[in-house]
């Protein structure tokens, strides 16, 4: 199972706070534990979802340091201003298990 928290917002977002989260539990979308889902960062996220649950190698795929192997880090496509009104969501990524 992949936990997706919301860990940073550089702007304004109209869906995440703060602390809110996503759980993914193989193809499932676990809407009873998921606090929002957002299209725009969907696509970001389900890219990654599927490999990091079965294959936890985020170092490899360039979404974390060696420092933090524990964790993924992705961000929503929004760039945030001055393109956009919005902002760029960043979330932090991990396996429960």
């Amino acid at each position: 199972m992949l936990i997706i928290e919301v860990s940073e917002i550089r702007g304004k977002c109209p869906v995440y706070k703060k602390g809110d989260k996503i759980v993914i539990d193989g193809p499932e979308i676990v809407l009873e534990k998921t606090d929002a889902i957002c299209t725009h960062a969907l696509s970001t996220l389900l890219h990654y979802s599927l490999i990091l649950e079965h294959d936890w190698c985020p170092v490899k795929l360039g979404l974390t340091t060696e420092a933090d192997p524990d964790h993924a880090y992705m961000q929503c496509v929004d760039p945030g201003k001055p393109y956009t009104e919005g902002g760029t969501v960043i979330f932090k990524c991990y396996r429960v298990d």
